[in-house]
């Protein structure tokens, strides 16, 4: 039923699988070293054809300054943190007060709930771009930080609160029991029994939504416009020339813009890999 250990497979078989990984490696990142190595081209290189060369001209300090000094991708990068510092916040919270309702208290419309916190993630999110517009134009909220991060709190919760949920629901409900018996509030409960438990599972969850909102790229497109509102990943086409596309540029920008949340989860490996693995073996 599971795979087999490659440990355990037969010698051509492991043979294979050493000279295969090498190879899958590099075209995985086959792309990301084309963008690493046009970040540093010259506008030259680009306009001859050198695509995939080695750069005649390493233009490393050029190309990084002038994204900074030529266009405005330091207030798309700002924009991107005023959208996702508060969307991790906002999802989080919710998910942890909701998923420790649904999975401690015993009550008629608990799986209904449940689902219609589930379901919300298998709606196609392009079927709700025309209706979304609208109410945030509605609301007075289109092209604002406040509504995209309003609206990734509200997608965001469905997905969190099923983390959650069923994380709880893993934890020994005899501390929850203990408590009560010593007449502890269901806060205090919340608070201090289940929530310090939790930080793993918060960890991980923080990590995931932050890099989901940081890249995302068709809400940002669809409820943002211009450098007051639009964050990094919406804002790179600005990066390109009038008549040209300056991909040399575009490629460095896109670069600065991955580094938040490659160094997001560096920073919180330990703690993430604890809350996808916690409760995995006994």
């Amino acid at each position: 039923m599971f795979p087999k250990p490659i440990q355990s497979a037969p010698a051509p078989a492991r043979i294979a699988y050493k000279a295969a990984l090498p190879v899958a490696l590099v075209l995985w990142l086959l792309p990301l070293i084309a963008v690493a190595l046009t970040s540093v081209r010259s506008a030259g290189d680009i306009t001859a054809g050198n695509y995939w060369g080695w750069p005649t001209d390493f233009h490393l300090w050029e190309n990084y300054t002038a994204i900074f000094e030529n266009t405005p991708i330091g207030k798309y990068i700002w924009n991107s943190f005023r959208v996702t510092i508060p969307t991790v916040i906002g999802a989080v919270a919710l998910s942890c007060m909701t998923g420790f309702a649904l999975a401690v208290y015993r009550f008629r419309a608990n799986l209904l709930v449940f689902f219609m916190f589930v379901a919300g993630n298998f709606v196609p999110f392009q079927i709700l771009m025309v209706p979304v517009r609208d109410l945030t134009l509605q609301m007075g909220l289109y092209n604002s930080v406040t509504g995209l991060a309003l609206f990734h709190i509200a997608f965001q919760t469905g997905f969190c609160t099923l983390f959650m949920r069923n994380f709880i629901r893993a934890m020994p409900f005899e501390l929850i029991e203990a408590a009560r018996v010593e007449g502890v509030s269901e806060f205090r409960i919340f608070w201090y029994v289940v929530l310090p438990l939790m930080r793993p599972a918060i960890a991980a969850l923080a990590v995931l939504i932050f890099t989901f909102i940081w890249n995302d790229y068709f809400w940002a497109l669809v409820l943002t416009q211009g450098a007051d509102s639009q964050p990094i990943t919406a804002g790179l086409y600005s990066l390109n020339g009038q008549w040209v596309a300056a991909w040399h540029l575009v490629s460095a920008g896109s670069i600065v813009a991955a580094l938040p949340p490659v160094l997001m989860f560096f920073l919180m490996q330990r703690h993430f890999i604890a809350g996808l693995t916690l409760g995995a073996v006994k």
